[in-house]
């Protein structure tokens, strides 16, 4: 991963040049949860301006990147990453709590986060990506591998979630994420076993021949379900 990390930073900056402000790796990346074999390397590139000319610039690393089976790095101008806390709180309070500065400057250390729309952002999320879960499960159903793998890749993004519930709870959100399910446990008497199940799968510390996906799924659904339940109570 450092490897990889150093010749994007090699290319950005030699493209760039003096309009590169920041990069930054957030996320799972930039801690100790990182999982090659599952986790994305999210990148956040601040430019002093963003341009058509600067979107050409980039297309090369872009395509690079992405063929690294990585997504498409945010790219920001400066006056957008300060206009722009009220649209993306997820993902500036998870910078701000996970990051890693590759170039330039810590633009996100001086940030205010404006949080006029976070519960609802994060009740949208959670809702959507649930609704999105039971679609594809629903045609998987018969393959329990297919299904196991369902559950694991569906995984990240409900932990993410979780982090972001707690924080709305007004509660801190723990470094590790087998301790972010039990505080969720804990917090919103949401049943820990299930995401903790689907933790063991992704670390091959059991086999999905081990569990059995249907039943899984169903717990699953239920403390997801539990969860945002709890969101939707809170004062709006």
């Amino acid at each position: 991963m450092q490897q990889l990390l150093e010749q994007l930073t090699r290319r950005v900056a030699k493209i760039f040049g003096e309009r590169l402000v920041s990069l930054i790796l957030y996320g799972s990346g930039a801690s100790d949860e990182y999982n090659g074999t599952f986790s994305d390397l999210n990148i956040l590139c601040v430019l002093s301006r963003v341009t058509v000319s600067e979107l050409r610039d980039s297309e090369p690393i872009f395509h690079w990147w992405r063929k690294q089976g990585n997504p498409a790095p945010l790219l920001l101008s400066q006056e957008e990453l300060r206009a722009s806390t009220d649209c993306f709180p997820i993902e500036f309070h998870d910078m701000k709590e996970r990051r890693k500065v590759l170039a330039g400057l810590d633009v996100i250390e001086p940030l205010e986060i404006d949080d006029s729309f976070y519960r609802a952002q994060v009740e949208y999320q959670l809702r959507a990506k649930l609704l999105r879960l039971r679609q594809k499960a629903a045609g998987v159903m018969d393959d329990k591998e297919l299904l196991s793998r369902l559950l694991i890749e569906s995984f990240p993004t409900f932990i993410l979630l979780f982090r972001h519930a707690l924080y709305l709870g007004g509660f801190s959100a723990p470094s590790s994420r087998s301790a972010v399910i039990d505080e969720v446990e804990r917090r919103f008497a949401a049943e820990s076993q299930p995401m903790l199940t689907v933790l063991a799968l992704r670390q091959k510390r059991i086999r999905p021949r081990d569990v059995d996906p249907p039943a899984l799924l169903g717990r699953y659904i239920a403390q997801i379900s539990r969860v945002i339940g709890c969101i939707d109570s809170l004062e709006k």
